[in-house]
């Protein structure tokens, strides 16, 4: 009871290069998937007017859409959906399934349609999905997002934005697919289009900042010679022709304010052998010819190269720091703090205001999550305030009291690109919790937006998306198989096992990803059993391993498979014990917290679904040995005859239905009957019992078809049960193939002659069973020739929801027509299959068939 199967070696990952980087580069040069992915979605984003966009593409083993290609949004915020099911209620992964193009232009939209995914992203955002083909075949969904609140685009703009993008895109990764090593021409164009890897990001343009002048520069210190190229002479503001090449000639360039500036850079490199970043002004030429002054602000850095007789050369360079270094210096001078994040929320800047206000020193923010560094900052409430801002692209203002009780103000302005912020000291407004918006009164210029308290995205919707499944999970195997769907792609694992616990010892259920007969040691072990999935049950407690070696540690003379982290998980509900769960990686898995959390909070879900499907499985089996005992056992054998029949019920539990067939010996033949009463109840069961009975003793005593039918109908109205049927009766001689046939309200018979031609025999019929007592039944005659086919059948085989029964009939006839085979057996079984294709029918489905042979026995 360990882990599961690594993936098969010698496989290449998707996503991975190919071995050959030549023989797979496409026309573009591209060798993986991501590269040919890349500027169609920065192109999509910009052409849709959004703000950030993805693509998916499906897993190796298509039950998972993973996260390819992402732009304009973070990657850890989006962490949760990197792996979603195929079967997921996400707008994404409807798109998959259905091949259209959806936009949802705000909140309100997909809570409509998308509550789930609502619930876990509370934020006021657009976002529309096309879905990706390669050569007719959906293999992927691109995403874009666009901010609700800025001036929306119709439907129809982003949707021909998104057409054209598809189009790019199926483009560039038809051409991808055609390099791959190994390609034929008989592969399928899709051949190839899949991912198993971790998501790449690629930046959105930016607008061009301004350029940056670095001149280099050699200094003679102990002769006071300068020399410098081009563009440290225009820094200087001098031409080459005009420039003496002595230190004479560069502090004539220098304002003479800054003169110890550049005598101090001097002293610094005799003592320390560097210059780091000496701060001084150069005189420039006035842009409107005027007599005033201008300065331009540089910075000197370099270091000394050589000492020798020849004296101390530093080797350095002149920067123009009229733009960045100067906009630092004014953030420094601002009364708040001020402090940037990267696009992935990391702090990239903090002036030291903003230093002091957090209590925390420039050196320990940067390159960290503020949350991480602050202890006091962990509130998820924080952390989703900059969720929101950079899924809303909409200022965003809340409180915080730091842990010496002093109310801070943050306002967060973002953009593609990543966040700017502000924080401020501020007066703790009434009735004021961490967390709450800011009051206008407090800062007018950011909007407040509802405070949302819930939990971390990723483990709410994986909570929320497992309970809406579970819910329609009917039967044991129902449950099992949406635990497979659903944990395995969220959380990335690779094996799951779910077991059950009877009479005290532990029974497989289902597993997935395991090495063949790997699990058969673990069938049936006692409770008593020292096995990690055993003591999860038993104590009722998650275990979590991140290695082999934790859990060889805890478990010495455990088997294990080529997994490399567990979770051992309890099935407890209403705190009964019903089995364990179990989930294996097959690379190191740290497990945080919240997933921890989550985990265990669906092993409850699951326990409950689980106990729940096993009182339902019970009773259905109740229901169905009922219904097969009201069916024939056994069909008599007929010389000249072969007759076969299937059943197929379509109802769950004990809302079992009144669908028969039978075929009795007559004095003159046999009769071939179907039937169905309506309804699908217990209450139904017993009335198609009772008319089965009827038919088969009016039948036996000789009685010809048409009285059969009438005193049948008789019967069923004395009954009072306000339930009707229908009926199919044919008594055929097997001697001369003749044929006489009642109908009461059934659909007509299938008729395949011996030349493969097939025909619907529509025979004159009377009322359902049971409406009119004195109702009359017609007799209608035909001959079957050798070689012939006659098929009965229930109306659950033709009838498809949205279309009409006739649509239903002509696919039976046309399988039936089409069907060459000799075989009664393997007829019936393709007939079942091509009517039950397109749709899974609701209703039960009986049907016989009966091949006229009149040179067999007899």
């Amino acid at each position: 009871m360990g882990g599961a199967a690594a993936a098969p070696r010698g496989e290449r990952p998707a996503g991975l290069p190919v071995p050959d980087a030549e023989e797979g580069r496409t026309g573009r040069g591209e060798t993986r998937i991501e590269d040919a992915l890349a500027d169609a979605v920065v192109k999509a984003v910009r052409d849709t007017g959004g703000y950030g966009g993805a693509v998916y593409l499906r897993s190796r083993d298509r039950r998972s859409l993973v996260l390819c290609v992402m732009s304009g949004v973070p990657r850890s915020l989006l962490k949760p959906w990197w792996r979603i099911p195929v079967s997921g209620a996400l707008p994404m992964c409807e798109t998959f399934r259905s091949g259209e193009t959806q936009y949802l232009p705000d909140d309100r939209a997909t809570m409509l349609r998308f509550p789930q995914f609502t619930a876990a992203l509370p934020y006021s955002f657009a976002h529309a999905y096309q879905p990706v083909r390669v050569g007719g075949e959906t293999v992927g969904v691109l995403a874009v997002l666009r901010s609700s609140s800025r001036e929306p685009a119709g439907e129809e703009e982003v949707g021909e934005g998104l057409r054209r993008a598809g189009r790019d895109m199926e483009e560039r990764l038809a051409e991808y697919a055609r390099g791959l090593p190994g390609r034929t021409d008989a592969d399928a164009v899709a051949y190839g289009i899949e991912y198993d890897d971790q998501p790449v990001s690629v930046r959105l343009p930016a607008p061009p900042a301004q350029a940056v002048a670095v001149g280099m520069i050699e200094w003679d210190l102990a002769g006071g010679r300068w020399s410098g190229d081009d563009d440290a002479l225009e820094l200087l503001g001098v031409s080459r022709e005009e420039f003496g090449g002595t230190m004479a000639a560069v502090e004539e360039r220098v304002s003479p304010d800054d003169l110890y500036e550049l005598r101090a850079a001097r002293r610094d490199a005799e003592d320390t052998g560097q210059i780091r970043g000496r701060h001084f002004r150069v005189l420039e030429e006035s842009p409107d010819d005027s007599e005033a002054v201008h300065y331009r602000p540089v910075e000197l850095w370099g270091h000394v190269v050589r000492a020798g007789s020849s004296g101390r050369l530093l080797v350095g360079a002149l920067v123009d720091v009229a733009g960045g270094v100067t906009a630092a210096e004014a953030a420094e001078r601002l009364p708040d703090g001020l402090f940037s994040l990267d696009q992935d929320g990391r702090v990239i800047y903090a002036n030291r205001r903003c230093q002091d206000l957090l209590g925390c020193d420039l050196e320990r923010l940067l390159g960290h999550y503020p949350w991480e560094v602050l202890t006091w900052l962990r509130d998820p409430a924080y952390e989703d305030r900059y969720r929101a801002a950079m899924l809303t692209q909409q200022p965003v203002s809340y409180l915080v009291r730091d842990p010496d009780g002093v109310w801070l103000g943050f306002v967060l302005y973002p953009g593609v690109h990543g966040l700017t912020g502000r924080v401020f000291r501020t007066a703790a407004p009434a009735g004021a919790e961490p967390g709450r918006a800011l009051p206008p009164s407090s800062e007018p210029s950011a909007p407040p937006t509802g405070l949302v308290t819930t939990a971390r995205a990723g483990a709410l919707y994986h909570v929320v998306q497992m309970a809406s499944v579970l819910t329609e999970s009917v039967t044991v195997r129902d449950v099992c198989r949406a635990v497979s769907e659903q944990l395995l792609p969220a959380f990335g694992a690779q094996e799951v096992a779910l077991y059950t616990v009877r009479d005290g010892r532990m029974y497989l259920l289902w597993e997935d990803g395991y090495p063949q007969h790997f699990l058969d040691p673990f069938e049936g072990v006692s409770l008593e059993a020292d096995l990690p999935g055993v003591h999860a049950l038993t104590t009722r407690l998650p275990l979590f391993f991140e290695s082999p070696e934790e859990l060889v540690g805890a478990y010495p003379r455990l088997a294990l498979d080529p997994m490399t982290s567990w979770a051992f998980l309890p099935l407890i509900a209403s705190g009964h014990p019903v089995g364990s769960c179990i989930l294996g990686w097959n690379t190191p898995h740290r497990f945080t917290a919240e997933e921890r959390s989550a985990l265990t909070a669906l092993a409850g879900l699951t326990a409950q679904a689980m106990e729940r499907a096993r009182l339902y499985d019970a009773e259905s089996a109740v229901a169905r040995g009922l219904q097969e005992g009201l069916l024939p056992h056994r069909l008599p054998t007929v010389d000249r005859l072969r007759v076969t029949a299937r059943y197929l019920p379509g109802t769950k539990g004990m809302d079992i239905g009144g669908d028969w067939y039978d075929v009795i010996r007559t004095g003159r033949g046999v009769a071939l009957v179907i039937g169905d009463v309506e309804g699908h109840s217990v209450g139904a069961a017993a009335v198609m019992g009772q008319l089965r009975s009827a038919v088969h003793s009016f039948a036996a005593s000789g009685r010809p078809p048409q009285e059969v039918v009438t005193h049948t109908n008789q019967l069923l109205a004395e009954l009072e049960t306000d339930i009707f049927a229908t009926c199919c009766y044919i008594e055929l001689d097997p001697a001369t193939g003749h044929a006489r046939a009642v109908r009461a309200g059934h659909p007509p018979p299938l008729l395949r002659h011996p030349d493969g031609s097939a025909e619907t025999l529509e025979l004159p019929g009377g009322v359902l069973l049971g409406v009119q007592p004195d109702a009359d039944y017609p007799v209608a005659e035909f001959t079957l020739e050798p070689g012939s086919v006659l098929a009965l059948y229930t109306d659950g085989l033709v009838e498809v929801p949205g279309s009409d029964i006739a649509t239903g009939i002509e696919t039976v006839l046309s399988c039936l027509a089409a069907s060459r085979t000799d075989s009664l057996e393997e007829l019936a079984d393709r007939i079942l299959g091509a009517a039950r294709r397109a749709e899974d029918r609701p209703d039960d489905v009986a049907l016989l068939l009966t091949a006229y042979d009149p040179a067999g026995p007899g």
